[in-house]
């Protein structure tokens, strides 16, 4: 059972740091472009790395589950210390990204399970955004940054968890 709940784990934190790498590395190619290249682009990554996101949330749900069964010691540990890195990845995809994805998807047409969670304002955010695109440009692409960070850090984290035990 342990064995099982450490490679879920593993692979579903290898999604999420795979997702947010992705759009991390594409940082700087994506400053070269205008607005309108910019607006165009941006709409492409719906529904791919709406449905891929589940990873996330799943990956800190199966590392909490791996806690239950990890005896103390450094293992339980680095997995504790790799389920709240990917918590806070999670987090600030809330915090930073979520809030300016509806400025993106403007004139796209979503799926009714798609609006609904691209409706979601957990802080009521979204009226607060500034219309600036650069400046939505940078938070959107800064966070992933961070993410990308904090869930390479998971799965470093959790490997070395796995390796330890």
């Amino acid at each position: 059972m342990v064995e099982l709940l450490q490679v879920v784990s593993f692979l579903l934190v290898a999604v999420a740091m795979a997702l947010s790498l992705a759009h991390a590395l594409e940082f700087p190619g994506k400053l070269r472009l205008s607005e309108k290249q910019y607006l165009a682009i941006q709409q492409i990554y719906y529904p791919g790395f709406t449905i891929g996101g589940a990873a996330e949330p799943l990956g800190v749900l199966f590392l909490l589950a791996l806690l239950f069964f990890t005896p103390a010691g450094i293992s339980f540990w680095l997995t504790a210390a790799a389920m709240i890195t990917l918590a806070a990845a999670h987090a600030a995809y809330w915090l930073m990204t979520h809030p300016v994805n509806n400025f993106w998807l403007k004139g796209t047409k979503l799926s009714t399970a798609g609006s609904s969670f691209f409706d979601v304002d957990p802080l009521a955010q979204r009226s607060k955004e500034p219309s600036d695109w650069q400046t939505l440009r940078d938070r959107w692409e800064w966070s992933h940054v961070v993410r990308a960070l904090l869930s390479f850090a998971s799965l470093t984290l959790l490997a070395t968890a796995i390796v330890l035990s």
